[in-house]
This record gives structure tokens, C-alpha cells and sequence, in this order.
């Protein structure tokens, strides 16, 4: 089963084609962030660039993981996978650090993990890929590596793939991902 999250501004089909190229046997699951920022859609709220409203975050994670939970417990699949760009990433990550048993992989394209989180034992044996651009004034890279390296702690097995430009996703990015689910695919 795979989950795909849009970024800000995106809907449910921006990466629901992607999801179907790269593992076309799987069901795909790809929610509508229900919160609009001046008409952009997102999966939660922030009071402004790189700061997010915790207790909506909070609040919209326990949302998130329970539709993920009913999904999975209908489908009952062998292995979950999430995908997410931008709020999309971030929406994936408040999941994995709160309902770690939710997916056992995750592509997180330029994600912002803008807190520390508390030590989460139940990632140990999962895999990421975190995807992200060196130049990204949205998604600084510091907090990017920070991330990275903190999934790292957990015990998950985690790539990141590093591209020259901003916080648009780029074709080196798009490889990396087929790679990844590839690997998936064949464990």
C-alpha cells in the first residue's frame, strides 16, 4: 500500500500518477490536506514560514494516523509505504514520530522537522529517503541533516540525496526515488 502526501498548494492527484508508475500493483492511498492558507491546501496549519501551529499539528497527526490505520486495517497489506513533498513530507514525518508502526518506509521530499523530537524507538528497522535541495531557503539543509541524523538514532535506515538547487524537485531526486522503491519492491 502506498500513501502519497502533496505539498502546499497541491491536491490529491499531484503525485497519485507518480505513485502509480512507481509501484503499479500496490493501492494507493492520497489524501486532501483540509486546511487552506490563503486558498492553498495543506495538511496542517503554521502561523508562518518554518513555524507550525504544534497544537493543529498535534491535533491533525491523530487525524491523519487513524485514516491511515482504517485504511490499512481494510487493505491489510504486507508492507505500507508513504510518499510526500514539502507539507506533504512534514505531514509523513509527524506520523512516523508519533504512529511509527503506521509505514515501514518513507520518501520524504524536502521535509522540515523545525523541532527536536523525543527519542522514538519504534522506527528502529524502518527505511527512509529524504530528498532535498542544498540551496532550499524553505526547508533549510541544516534542518534537513539534523533530521536525517536524528532517523539515523532511531535505528532507521536512511538515504539522503542531496541536489544543487532550491526547494523545487528535481530529476536526480526522481531517480533516487525509483531506486528506493525498487529496493523496496525487491525485499
Amino acid at each position: 500500500m502506498l500513501f502519497v502526501f502533496h505539498g502546499t498548494g497541491g491536491d490529491e492527484n499531484q503525485f497519485f500518477d507518480f505513485g502509480r508508475q512507481l509501484l503499479p500493483e500496490a493501492g494507493i492511498v492520497s489524501p486532501r490536506g483540509d486546511v487552506s492558507e490563503h486558498g492553498a491546501a495543506r495538511f496542517f496549519r503554521r502561523t508562518r514560514e518554518g513555524v507550525y501551529d504544534m497544537d493543529d499539528l498535534a491535533a491533525r497527526t491523530s487525524a491523519m494516523a487513524k485514516f491511515i490505520r482504517a485504511h490499512k486495517d481494510k487493505a491489510k497489506p504486507s508492507k505500507t509505504v508513504a510518499l510526500g513533498y514539502s507539507n506533504g513530507a512534514n505531514m509523513i514525518a509527524s506520523v512516523m514520530l508519533s504512529r511509527p508502526e503506521l509505514f515501514d518506509e518513507a520518501v520524504l521530499m524536502h521535509p522540515l522537522v523545525p523541532w527536536t523530537p523525543e527519542p522514538q524507538l519504534g522506527l528502529a528497522g524502518k527505511r527512509a529517503l529524504i530528498t532535498a535541495g542544498r540551496l532550499d531557503t524553505i526547508c533549510p539543509p541544516v534542518l534537513t541533516q539534523t533530521f536525517a541524523d536524528y532517523l539515523i538514532e532511531q535505528g532507521v535506515e536512511t538515504d539522503l540525496v542531496w541536489h544543487s538547487g532550491g526547494h523545487e524537485i528535481q530529476q536526480s531526486e526522481v531517480a533516487a526515488i525509483e531506486r528506493f522503491v525498487r529496493a523496496t519492491v525487491l525485499k
